[in-house]
C-alpha cells in the first residue's frame, strides 16, 4: 500500500505573487525571468486571483488591450481555489479536476508559499508516462 505525497513534496515553492495593480508586462517579465506560466494576484497581503500566460493573450492581447496599461486585477480569474502544504496529493487532484483547474496556489497560515500545477501531479502520479516526461522536459525558450 502506498501512502500518498503530500502537496510540499510535489509543489514548486518559489511562487510569484503579484499586486493587482501591477501591470500585464509586469507579470509576463516575472514568468520569463522566472521561466513559468502563471503568477498569484495578491490584493492587501490575500490572494485575489490567478493569471496565466495564455489568460495575457486571450483576455488583453486578443482584445487589443495595452499590456502597459491593464493591471492584473482587471484579467485575473477570480474565486481561486487553495490547498494547503500537507494535503495530499491524491485530494489536490481530485479538487483539480472536479474544479477544471490546472494550477492551485498553496497556502500555509494565510501566506503564499507555493503553486502545484497539473504538471507537478503527472510527474508524481503518472511517473514514466507521456505526460509526466513532457512535464519534466526541460522549457522551449
Amino acid at each position: 500500500m502506498s501512502v500518498s505525497k503530500k502537496v510540499n513534496e510535489v509543489m514548486s515553492s518559489s511562487p510569484i505573487g503579484l499586486e493587482d495593480t501591477a501591470t500585464l508586462v509586469d507579470a509576463a517579465r516575472a514568468m520569463r525571468e522566472g521561466d513559468f506560466g502563471s503568477v498569484v494576484v495578491m490584493k492587501g497581503g490575500s490572494i485575489c486571483g490567478v493569471v496565466t500566460d495564455r489568460d495575457i493573450v486571450i483576455r488583453a492581447v486578443a482584445e487589443g488591450k495595452d499590456p502597459k496599461s491593464v493591471k492584473l486585477g482587471e484579467i485575473c480569474s477570480e474565486h481561486v481555489v487553495t490547498v494547503s502544504p500537507d494535503q495530499s496529493v491524491d485530494e489536490v487532484a481530485e479538487l483539480m479536476r472536479d474544479k477544471a483547474v490546472r494550477r492551485v496556489p498553496v497556502i500555509d497560515k494565510g501566506r503564499l508559499v507555493g503553486i502545484v500545477s497539473l504538471g507537478d501531479l503527472a510527474k508524481e502520479k503518472d511517473e514514466g508516462k507521456a505526460l509526466a516526461e513532457i512535464s519534466s522536459a526541460p522549457p522551449n525558450n
